[in-house]
C-alpha cells in the first residue's frame, strides 16, 4: 500500500488540533470506529460523533452529518468504506477543517483530490489516529 507524504512532525502538529469530528463513529465498542475516538477522548480531545443512526455516543451528542455540527471542526476523521467517502469529503470541504484523516485502509483518490483542491490536507493509507498518537507520544 502507498504512503502519504506527511512527516512525523507534520502528524504531531495535527495532534495539537483539539476538535475532531469522527464520521462513522460507532456505538459498538468492538469496532475501531468506537475505541479509536474513545482513546482520543481519553487523551483530552473534543471528539464530535457523526452518525445518522445515533443521537448520542460516549455521552456526547451525535450529529447526522458534518454540516449539522454547530462548532468549529479542526479534523474530520473518517470511518466509512472507501466507496462512501466522496459525500463526506464534499461536506467537509463546506465546513473547512484544517485536515481530513482517512482511517487506516480507507482510500478514495477522487475524493482526496477534491479535498486537496479545496486546500485541505488529507491523511491517507496506513494511518490510524490511535496508533499514530501512541507511536509519536
Amino acid at each position: 500500500m502507498e504512503h502519504d507524504s506527511f512527516t512525523d512532525d507534520d502528524i504531531r502538529k495535527i495532534y495539537s488540533l483539539k476538535n475532531i469530528a469522527v464520521v462513522g463513529m460507532s456505538k459498538n465498542q468492538d469496532k475501531a470506529a468506537h475505541y479509536v475516538p474513545k482513546y482520543l477522548i481519553e487523551q483530552g480531545y473534543n471528539v464530535i460523533p457523526v452518525n445518522p443512526t445515533a443521537t448520542e455516543i460516549l455521552e456526547r451528542p451525535c450529529y447526522a452529518t458534518l454540516l449539522d455540527i454547530p462548532d468549529t471542526v479542526d479534523v474530520v476523521d473518517v470511518f466509512r468504506p472507501s466507496d462512501q467517502v466522496m459525500p463526506v469529503i464534499e461536506d467537509a470541504v463546506k465546513i473547512k477543517p484544517k485536515v481530513i484523516w482517512l482511517q487506516e485502509g480507507i482510500h478514495n483518490a477522487e475524493a482526496e483530490e477534491v479535498a486537496r483542491k479545496a486546500g485541505i490536507p488529507v491523511i491517507v493509507f496506513n494511518r490510524c489516529m490511535l496508533a499514530e498518537h501512541q507511536r509519536l507520544f
